[in-house]
């Protein structure tokens, strides 16, 4: 149904429109007696046997909302009632910026993809803190973190350190952002170098925590195998807790999307489909180096059940959905769950 009548139709509003009215119709929802609870009868799919533990925590199943969609925390419980395991919020920085001119989000239907230039517009930490004090039992929250885009990046590590530390106790998790390719400069910060001057920090003042939240490196899918080895050896230098695999793309290579189409978008972060064999390359090459003993979260062309299974035997241990939620509709999450758990109940075990 939602491909055939309401996608056409919501296919003719700009992108970025069509986003801030979802985000208000969740929000609504979250505000009618029961709203939540309808939004779970009829896109949930709940099973013990879906349950995973991963960086410690206990989530209701694999299956992850990436970042991008609930950028300032304001319907996040209303996504978490919609079957996803977990949601991820932001990206935050610091202080609240608008981001890049518009338009800056564009959909490519021959490709099943999205470009965007988004540019980490958001509220900043302050109105997300508010957000986020919100009660939500049962569903575990990341944060995506970054700088604000005039922030030097010889000042990052401060810009970090200030989102880390104003959202630690209202987090789950945390995810560092060093590879938006929307901000002018930033993936000049995926060296070795320039993430320990920013992890340091980060490390040092959760010690003096008396809760645990799990960092993670979110990476980009440009990185050659090299870059990705140093990404790794970050990872596992620092004792971060695991890999986002992948951010959005330069690349447009592979598409059918006419190159002059491609060319009056100009430039952006690819996700959606184009984006599913290089994740999925990413994810089994990540866990293949490091024998899977870092945990990773798969974000990225993941569109389909298939695609989440796939990139789960790639060696990820959590799946994240964006664009697939756009093509596919909000029944992907239920979907995904029940294809995970008719698979894994079918397959043989070994003895």
């Amino acid at each position: 149904m939602y491909k055939r009548f309401v996608r056409p139709i919501l296919f003719r509003i700009s992108c970025e429109r069509i986003h801030d009215l979802t985000v208000k119709a969740l929000r609504l929802a979250g505000l009618v007696p029961g709203g939540r609870a309808l939004l779970g009868a009829l896109y949930a799919h709940r099973s013990p046997r879906l349950e995973k533990e991963v960086f410690g925590m206990r989530f209701a199943n694999p299956v992850g909302l990436a970042a991008g969609f609930d950028k300032n925390a304001e319907c996040f419980r209303q996504l978490g009632a919609l079957g996803f395991g977990f949601v991820e919020v932001g990206t935050v920085t610091p202080r609240a910026q608008s981001g890049n001119p518009k338009p800056r989000l564009f959909r490519l239907p021959q490709d099943r993809g999205l470009v965007n230039r988004m540019g980490l517009n958001n509220y900043g930490m302050e109105a997300v803190a508010r957000n986020l004090r919100k009660p939500h039992r049962g569903l575990i929250v990341g944060v995506n973190i970054s700088k604000n885009s005039l922030t030097p990046n010889e000042n990052a590590p401060a810009d970090y350190l200030k989102v880390f530390r104003r959202l630690y106790q209202w987090a789950d998790y945390f995810v560092v952002n060093v590879s938006c390719p929307n901000v002018a400069q930033m993936t000049a910060l995926q060296n070795r170098q320039s993430i320990a001057d920013i992890l340091v920090q980060l490390l040092e003042f959760r010690r003096g925590q008396n809760n645990y939240r799990p960092i993670l490196l979110k990476i980009s899918p440009d990185l050659t195998s090299e870059q990705v080895d140093d990404m790794i050896e970050v990872v596992v230098s620092h004792s971060l807790d695991g890999i986002v695999a992948t951010n959005t793309a330069v690349s447009r290579e592979g598409l059918t999307t006419p190159a002059a189409t491609v060319a009056r978008i100009g430039n952006g972060g690819m996700s959606g489909a184009p984006l599913t064999a290089r994740s999925l390359e990413t994810v089994r090459y990540i866990s293949d180096k490091t024998q899977g003993r870092i945990p990773i979260i798969a974000s990225g062309g993941i569109m389909t059940p298939e695609d989440a299974r796939n990139m789960l035997d790639a060696g990820a241990d959590l799946v994240q959905v964006y664009s697939g939620m756009i093509y596919e509709g909000p029944s992907i999450v239920k979907r995904i769950c029940r294809y995970l758990k008719h698979v894994d109940a079918t397959t043989p075990t070994m003895d």
